[in-house]
């Protein structure tokens, strides 16, 4: 059972996400990690790969294409230099976390083979490399065009761990292999959402709120194409929970219910967390 909420809210860190997809045999599928159980945040629980914001990222001044980082500024509702450290962010842990490199030699190609960038991916999750830095030294672009801004969700004041994270959805770059080389992993797939969705369900799966209503959303499209096309409002979301008996029901925004239910998860053996 968790602890006792903080007397005073933690501060929010800034933190990026990106839901990797691909066209599958049978739809469209997304990429999923399931975090080793023994980690202080979402232990257990089966995630998208993503991350803190780490400010060395976003030097002015590295190799940018696609649209700049006023652009996103406005889809995310914060400053230029914040939208230029969530984008790096995404694309950083992207890779740290399953080496899939969104980034290529010019503007208009991305790399096909990650491999060889090995000692860099290690060099990176330890933080003796800078992201601006590794992509100075290969010459690489970043390819801000290649990801899409879906959502925003911060972690309710009653939580002692919080993260402001902004949600984007990218397409496995052809040639590219995701992996499962991360020591915060225990194991990892390509699902189509609605069977990530039914594992959690079963309860063989842990999925926090904002992965399964992303999956859901994600599951409203048939092919990668149509979930990047997608034109969506990026709202920050703070989800909050009501207990009914040994059910834990996640309530949003806009939901009758949401003032007077808590934003404590206090989860019990036995209890079932439920879609709205």
């Amino acid at each position: 059972m968790p602890g006792d909420p903080p007397e005073v809210p933690v501060e929010p860190r800034d933190a990026s996400t990106i839901a990797l997809l691909r066209d599958g045999d049978h739809g469209l599928e997304v990429f999923l990690l399931h975090r080793v159980a023994g980690m202080a945040f979402a232990g257990g629980m089966t995630v998208f790969p993503g991350g803190g914001v780490d400010l060395r990222d976003a030097d002015a001044d590295l190799a940018w294409a696609g649209p700049p980082p006023s652009w996103w500024a406005q889809r995310f509702r914060c400053t230029e230099d914040e939208a230029r450290e969530l984008v790096c962010a995404a694309v950083r842990e992207t890779f740290e976390e399953c080496g899939v490199l969104l980034a290529g030699p010019t503007a208009d190609t991305v790399v096909a083979d990650t491999s060889g960038y090995g000692p860099a991916r290690a060099a990176l999750v330890a933080r003796e490399l800078s992201f601006s830095d590794f992509l100075a030294r290969e010459q690489l672009v970043l390819r801000a065009d290649l990801v899409r801004p879906w959502s925003n969700w911060i972690t309710p004041p009653e939580e002692p761990r919080r993260y402001d994270t902004r949600f984007f959805v990218a397409a496995l770059p052809e040639g590219q292999i995701a992996d499962g080389v991360t020591t915060e992993a225990s194991d990892v797939s390509w699902q189509t959402p609605s069977e990530a969705v039914a594992d959690w369900q079963s309860g063989l799966r842990g999925l926090l709120p904002p992965t399964w209503v992303t999956l859901m959303e994600i599951d409203e499209h048939d092919t990668v194409t149509s979930a990047l096309a997608a034109e969506r409002e990026i709202v920050a979301v703070v989800p909050r929970v009501r207990r009914d008996g040994d059910v834990l029901r996640v309530v949003l925004p806009g939901d009758p219910l949401y003032p007077g239910a808590a934003g404590h998860l206090d989860g019990q053996p036995g209890d079932r967390l439920e879609l709205p």
